[in-house]
């Protein structure tokens, strides 16, 4: 069973780790930044951390309440426009950080967090814009657009 100060470090690891993704968040002009994302983090980190080994299905809970906090920053703008998907996914991400540190994978929790912030990242950073599946929209057509005209040729008399 770990002490206290080792869960009370687990905490503050899982607060730091949200912290830097909510920090991007509101850099980026999110709905929700450093503020929400670490207050997410940390409550998913301290209940796992106290929880996970009497009680896991409290992780199942963090998750339920996670998905009502992803929806309320999903907004409908103008036209019907849907923005925020990709904070709603973060503080998702964020809170399962939150459960890998709680449980004492730390390193785990700091190598998601990295690779969070890379994805969300993504159109930001030189050579890693070659993954930004937005550069390729343009030469593809979308799935539910009817399929290009087959072009037969003809034979000439």
């Amino acid at each position: 069973m770990p002490s206290d100060a080792e869960l009370a470090l687990r905490i503050v690891v899982g607060f730091a780790l949200a912290f830097a993704v909510g920090f991007e968040r509101e850099v980026r002009g999110s709905t929700a930044g450093n503020r929400t994302f670490s207050l997410v983090g940390g409550a998913a980190t301290a209940i796992t951390a106290v929880l996970f080994r009497t009680s896991p299905q409290a992780v199942a809970g963090v998750v339920t309440g996670i998905g009502f906090i992803g929806a309320g920053v999903v907004l409908h703008g103008e036209g019907g426009l849907i923005k925020g998907i990709t904070t709603a996914g973060a503080v998702f991400a964020v809170a399962g950080v939150g459960i890998v540190v709680g449980t004492g994978h730390w390193w785990l929790g700091v190598l998601t967090t990295a690779l969070v912030l890379l994805t969300l990242e993504l159109r930001n950073i030189p050579l890693l814009r070659l993954l930004d599946a937005r550069r390729y929209q343009e030469h593809l057509r979308e799935d539910d657009a009817p399929p290009a005209a087959l072009h037969h040729r003809h034979p000439r008399p």
